[in-house]
């Protein structure tokens, strides 16, 4: 699905709407965890630049798990776009949005999904070219009720919420017209990567597979 009018941000052409939010702090995670999140029918993640760990871990995924579409995620200086396009991410995902991160998605050709909180900051990204936006963070924004209502005058507008979304909600969020996806950190808690528990991650990505694809 393309939701945007802009071929550089155009959606990736991953399958699963729900899109893991990850902290890798050791590349040897990376791998297990990609296959992990296949298994269980999750072909897409979201590794953060929220650790040194991040950049490699992308690289990794994006050289040994083909099949996976590896974004990376807080992408907050332009400077980074470069960096996580030559790791071999397929999408870019920040927090929020700044004139310099525009520019530098559009520079690299980089398939980019900029945050948003406010109808304001949803119109910049309009203007901007942008079809598709994280709604970050997502129940401090309003959570269901901003986004039942931002899609009366914004309804053009697609929206992956993120933050405060977990199992027990995700249906609520999916069921809304203008929600594309939803990103959560649930699906690869900390622990379990730390541990190496990738069984027990296949599940909860099993689990958030079949609820989304019930509704």
């Amino acid at each position: 699905m393309n939701t945007s009018t802009h071929p550089t941000f155009s959606r990736p052409a991953f399958t699963s709407r729900v899109v893991p939010v990850i902290v890798i702090t050791h590349v040897d995670q990376a791998v297990p965890l990609a296959n992990a999140l296949l298994e269980g029918g999750v072909d897409v993640m979201e590794i953060t630049l929220r650790h040194a760990a991040g950049l490699p871990a992308i690289e990794a995924v994006a050289k040994q798990v083909p099949q996976m579409h590896v974004g990376a995620g807080t992408v907050t200086r332009a400077e980074e776009m470069p960096r996580v396009k030559n790791a071999g991410a397929s999408f870019a995902l920040s927090p929020g949005m700044t004139d310099s991160l525009v520019q530098a998605a559009l520079d690299h050709q980089m398939p980019f999904m900029p945050g948003v909180m406010s109808p304001g900051e949803v119109m910049e990204a309009r203007d901007h070219g942008f079809g598709l936006v994280k709604l970050f963070p997502a129940a401090q924004a309003g959570g269901l009720a901003m986004l039942k209502a931002l899609g009366g005058p914004l309804g053009d507008m697609r929206f992956c919420p993120t933050g405060g979304v977990s199992l027990a909600n995700m249906g609520e969020f999916l069921k809304q017209p203008n929600v594309a996806m939803i990103g959560g950190s649930w699906l690869t808690p900390i622990d379990l990567i730390e541990a190496g528990r990738w069984s027990d991650i296949t599940q909860l990505a099993r689990e958030a597979t079949q609820a989304a694809a019930a509704l």
